[in-house]
């Protein structure tokens, strides 16, 4: 299996409704590409402070490489990456197996 994680920054202006649009996005995307085990994403809420402005954690599981690796240039995806572009201001992906 492999974990992909992301951190996103999203940028001042976004609106909430298009952060709910992109997160339900990413929830979706389970039903719409094979080998996606699960999909869960969260707003940070550390009182420690050191979230460097990643307000929100999408975290993905995969079957295998070769599930993660069908997703990245998949139709699906470079759909849910066209929205959420415009309202990103950064993002951190970290993948690892387990």
């Amino acid at each position: 299996m492999i974990r992909h994680v992301l951190f996103i920054q999203y940028k001042e202006q976004a609106s909430e409704a298009d952060i709910a649009t992109s997160l339900a996005n990413f929830e979706a995307i389970k039903s719409k590409i094979a080998g996606i085990e699960s999909v869960e994403w969260g707003l940070n809420n550390s009182p420690e402070g050191r979230n460097k402005d990643y307000t929100h954690c999408v975290f993905m599981t995969f079957a295998d490489e070769a599930s993660r690796d069908a997703y990245i240039p998949h139709p699906e995806h470079e759909e849910l990456k066209a929205q959420l572009g415009p309202i990103l201001e950064d993002i951190i992906v970290f993948d690892y197996a387990i």
